[in-house]
């Protein structure tokens, strides 16, 4: 079994990062490191650290997306939980042998190189869970 090094990420979904900015940046006190578009997620992301992790603020770039789709019908909060781990392809296969349902088969490559795959939240116990290597 691979190991998980450390929580990567939270993933708060949201309507406008700039407002957003104004608790987490502003109130919160919560230093933002970058904005970032992410073409291949249809996201324009703000990476806000604490200690070894993030806080990442994730606005969809277009309506027609799925995180748009997903702001619709939930609203604003929490997205995900992203865990880092050493290998990703054999954490899937981790998981698929104890027959976790999995958003994806195989790790996508992100535009820096770093490789990403999603756990259903039905197997998860409601949580979104994503994977992350190549940090």
């Amino acid at each position: 079994m691979t190991n998980i090094k450390k929580i990567s990420h939270i993933a708060i979904l949201v309507e406008d990062i700039e407002e957003s900015l104004k608790f987490w940046r502003d109130a919160f006190g919560l230093e933002l490191d970058h904005l970032e578009e992410v073409p291949s997620q249809g996201a324009a992301v703000a990476f806000l650290p604490l200690g070894e992790s993030e806080v990442e603020l994730v606005q969809p770039l277009s309506e027609d997306s799925g995180l748009a789709k997903y702001l619709a019908k939930r609203g604003e909060g929490m997205h995900h939980l992203c865990f880092e781990v050493e290998d990703i392809e054999a954490k899937l296969e981790d998981l698929k042998k104890q027959g976790v349902r999995l958003i994806n088969e195989e790790a996508s490559t992100l535009e820096d190189g770093r490789q990403i795959a999603f756990i259903h939240p039905k197997g998860t116990g409601g949580v979104l869970v994503e994977l992350v290597e190549g940090l």
